[in-house]
């Protein structure tokens, strides 16, 4: 089994909005002893599944992404069960926005796709539609990645700026999720009913959700790249209030304990979160 996952870099006008873009490449489905789980990270996904489907399962609910259909993963704050539609060769585009930004591409209240996968055909009408087949049509994973960037260009600019929201989600990634909404509150004037609208409907999750999502993120990149060797040893006392607190959020991403989830294999949702 193969794995691979090749990182592409965005068109300039889209580095501020997107965190990573990839080209995903398997040789068939993921080992019956790995896990296949992907840790929320706080960002939307937007797919291409080009050569073979994925499946996508969350919350009892398995969603499918078929070839050659372009797919977009609201953000999700519950763990995420991966796998390739069939056992056979694998590659899918996968672009991640950053939380600060999404609202600029997809001019819907977003708090309707949380912890759901929708096709773009469903959700942009005619214009995913279009999208879907110039796509599926482009000769090359190359060319489906220009046509794509294109698009998001274009939307980037049929949509205003929210300077308010774009300046509380990146205190919050600051803060790595320790900013409480009653700072949010003092630093933007706003209330915190305004500030939980704003977030549910540019991000689709409440400010202290997104808290919650980036501070255990920052916590699991440093066990994913080698920084840290063991989930308990970690002095996480500087991002949660105390190790039931920690243990609290760690089953609420992963579905288990840190004693049980360490004993368990996760070389493709280690993989997918270091992409």
């Amino acid at each position: 089994m193969q794995i691979q996952f090749q990182h592409i870099e965005p068109h300039f006008l889209l580095k501020n909005y997107i965190e990573k873009m990839w080209l995903f490449k398997t040789s068939g489905r993921m080992p019956m002893e790995d896990l296949k789980l992907v840790v929320p990270n706080g960002n939307l996904k937007l797919t291409i599944s080009y050569k073979n489907g994925i499946v996508a399962s969350m919350k009892g609910k398995t969603f499918s992404s078929k070839e050659h259909d372009i797919t977009l993963t609201g953000l999700v704050d519950v763990p995420v069960i991966l796998d390739t539609e069939k056992d056979v060769e694998t590659e899918t585009i996968g672009i991640e926005f950053r939380p600060q930004g999404v609202y600029r591409f997809f001019h819907f209240n977003l708090n309707e796709i949380k912890n759901q996968i929708y096709s773009l055909d469903d959700l942009l009408g005619n214009r995913g539609k279009q999208l879907t087949e110039q796509i599926a049509n482009a000769a090359s994973a190359k060319q489906k990645m220009f046509l794509v960037q294109q698009f998001l260009i274009d939307q980037l600019y049929r949509k205003d700026e929210d300077l308010i929201f774009e300046y509380c989600v990146e205190k919050i990634n600051s803060s790595k999720g320790k900013i409480t909404i009653k700072e949010l509150e003092k630093k933007t004037g706003y209330s915190t009913r305004w500030l939980n609208i704003k977030f549910k409907e540019k991000l689709g999750v409440s400010p202290k959700n997104l808290s919650s999502v980036i501070r255990f993120k920052h916590y699991y990149q440093a066990i994913v790249n080698g920084k840290e060797k063991s989930f308990l040893k970690n002095d996480f006392y500087e991002l949660y209030y105390d190790q039931s607190h920690f243990i609290k959020d760690f089953k609420r991403f992963t579905g288990s304990v840190p004693t049980k989830f360490e004993k368990q294999i996760n070389s493709f949702g280690e993989s997918y979160y270091k992409a």
